[in-house]
């Protein structure tokens, strides 16, 4: 009974150990897998029997078991890529990503994902990533569920008709007082300065809008302004005109204690290509009188024409970014990413995929920060499997299974030694 308990006990260190083995291969074999996360075995012996001596009772170990697998989730290290698509990251996070037509989320670490051809980001498998999608009206990202990721304007983006544009000029106060009067575009002495920018009707044709300043009262600071559409002197406007203190600002309207931009309300009844007529337009002065030279600081204006898709990328913050050649960038959505209290509990579901299970717990899903993971771009994290380790496990789990074997050997031999004793 004792002798056959010594074989038996060397046939589960035989399992154990081949079980060990077969997670070292594993692990080994996954060495270049991006994302992938180790595993380990955790023994455990098995008491099972009682026998009785002379001196009471006292227990035998009946050999070992596997207690357990465990993921080892830590940190992998980082591959710079040259793929705007390729995300990491670094904390405790997981990718989230759905299979097409079914709603159970998979959990991933590896983020080597791509466009499909129908404008899904994708893993390498084809499951769609999960975001928070952005209101394409307001810019912010809309309330809901995360849904999948989907770049729709792989063409054309349409045009958008400029409805406000902003002149930051600095005015000479030095200036030459041209006193009051009218301003002809065409003679360049009815004023001080000009400047002219861009902008676009509802068809994405641009136009030009010129500005000008005449300063018309250099006691009282007061200056006339107007406009003119495409050069042409013929569509000359005059407008109310700016009125600085003491100091070179313009009046504080609102009450803050701050300079506020004058706006004038124009209406460009017809640009004559056929695009929308009567296009309300906000001219904004953010202007300054000062003894320095009259120049234009900077002008913005928040139109732009007709462009293709040049590039769709994945920010620091997990933003998808698309590109177009009109120098628009669009927010389509930001990657939102799920944290498990307990990830070991998670159940491997092949191609770098995990499930939830209720060892694991409910996912905390949100937005990549600090709690969550952050997000790192043109990377991918690496396995976090260590050779060199894995090589002495090997060794041990090896030298584990010749002894165990060994024992059964051993037993046998006594066996037979056990039947000889009848000759």
């Amino acid at each position: 009974m004792g002798i056959q308990s010594a074989m038996f006990s060397g046939v589960s260190g035989l399992n154990t150990n081949s079980q060990a083995m077969s997670v070292i291969g594993n692990n080994l074999a996954n060495t270049n897998t991006v994302g992938f996360k180790g595993a380990r075995t955790v023994f455990s012996d098995l008491l099972s029997s009682t026998v009785f001596g002379s001196g009471g009772m006292s227990q035998v170990g009946r050999g070992v078991g596997l207690s357990t697998i465990d993921n080892v989730f830590s940190q992998g290290t980082f591959e710079t890529t040259a793929s705007d698509t390729d995300v990491a990251i670094e904390g405790d996070g997981f990718f989230i990503v759905k299979e097409p037509g079914n709603d159970t989320p998979l959990y991933t670490r590896a983020g080597a994902f791509r466009f499909n051809e129908d404008g899904y980001l994708v893993n390498p498998e084809g499951f769609r990533v999960q975001g928070k999608l952005f209101d394409p009206l307001s810019g912010e990202l809309a309330p809901g569920d995360p849904t999948d990721i989907q770049v729709k304007n792989t063409g054309l983006v349409e045009a958008k008709k400029t409805s406000e544009m902003t002149f930051t000029t600095n005015l000479d106060a030095s200036s030459t007082e041209l006193g009051a009067g009218a301003i002809d575009p065409a003679d360049r002495t009815t004023y001080n300065l000009q400047a002219s920018s861009q902008v676009f009707d509802s068809l994405g044709d641009p136009h030009l809008l010129s500005v000008y300043w005449r300063l018309e009262d250099a006691t009282n600071n007061q200056w006339g302004t107007g406009y003119t559409i495409d050069g042409d002197p013929a569509t000359y406007q005059a407008l109310g005109g700016l009125t600085f203190d003491a100091e070179g600002h313009l009046p504080d309207t609102d009450g803050d204690g701050k300079p506020d931009p004058v706006i004038e309300n124009i209406t460009i009844a017809d640009w004559g290509n056929g695009s929308e007529t009567n296009q309300a337009v906000a001219l904004k002065f953010d202007c300054t009188q000062f003894d320095s030279e009259s120049k234009v600081i900077g002008q913005n204006q928040d139109g732009f024409g007709a462009g293709n898709l040049t590039n769709v990328a994945i920010n620091s913050e997990g933003t998808v970014v698309a590109s177009y050649s009109n120098g628009t960038q669009v927010n389509i959505a930001t990657l939102v990413l799920g944290k498990f209290k307990n990830p070991n509990g998670l159940d491997l579901a092949g191609s770098n995929l995990y499930t939830a299970t209720t060892d694991s717990g409910t996912a905390r899903v949100g937005l990549p920060g600090p709690e969550l993971g952050k997000i790192f771009t043109n990377s991918l994290e690496q396995s976090n499997v260590d050779m060199g380790q894995e090589f002495v496990k090997m060794i041990t789990a090896q030298r584990g299974f010749q002894a165990n074997s060994k024992i059964i050997s051993t037993v046998d031999e006594l066996l037979g030694e056990l039947i000889n004793l009848k000759r």
